[in-house]
């Protein structure tokens, strides 16, 4: 024999599939979001690769950049992929940049060696990064300083393309700073986008690359 169930019964159970419903929808979103979390990469800091103080105080934008600028250094393609050959590269370009430019650190914001390695370019760079709510204000690309993360790769790319450990490591750095910052992978660029210049080389032809990988990496 059947028995009649009341109205506020079926009501209350379709109320409960829903919310269970809602709740798995929710579990599978948050497992997509922890599935495409980026991890950090190592980022060697400033003190880590020797780097000389700053001549006077870097400023600090109480802001998030909009997007991520692509370099090359123009300096000779070098064979040596070592970590101590990244750390020499640092300790060059901010010599270029504070004794022969003049300016107060390193310029940009941080450096992709020949051989993969990540170091933090101007103080404070890395500090804002990892808590993803400021920057500092750069020197990479008149126009763009205060709004723009600046990376040097290492390398002259007029007629040669990067080492595959030199692309990767910049897949993984944009893809990172995309997720720390919030910038969609749509607003990476090179350095000629905005001002006269031939950097960053043939890593400029290769944008469209850089972007659709980063935005695969996180699920974009």
């Amino acid at each position: 024999m059947s028995v009649p169930v009341p109205r506020r019964a079926v009501l209350r159970g379709a109320v409960l599939l829903g919310a269970t419903a809602l709740t798995q929808f929710g579990a599978d979103r948050d497992a997509r979001a922890v599935a495409t979390r980026i991890d950090q990469p190592t980022i060697a800091n400033c003190a880590t690769w020797g780097a000389r103080p700053p001549s006077s105080a870097v400023s600090v934008v109480q802001s998030r950049p909009n997007k991520i600028i692509i370099h090359h250094t123009a300096f000779p393609n070098t064979t040596d992929y070592s970590l101590a050959q990244a750390y020499r590269n640092s300790r060059d370009i901010q010599n270029l940049h504070m004794d022969t430019n003049g300016w107060l650190d390193s310029g940009q914001h941080f450096t992709n060696s020949r051989g993969g390695y990540l170091t933090e370019g101007r103080h404070g760079s890395l500090y804002g990064l990892l808590h993803g709510q400021t920057m500092v204000q750069g020197a990479h690309c008149v126009g763009q300083n205060s709004q723009a993360i600046g990376i040097e790769n290492d390398g002259i790319y007029l007629d040669v393309q990067p080492p595959q450990a030199l692309w990767d490591s910049l897949v993984w750095f944009c893809a990172f700073t995309c997720q720390q910052y919030g910038i969609p992978p749509t607003e990476i660029y090179g350095h000629k986008d905005f001002n006269s210049t031939q950097c960053p080389g043939l890593l400029h032809d290769r944008l469209p690359e850089l972007r659709s990988t980063v935005a695969a990496r996180l699920g974009a």
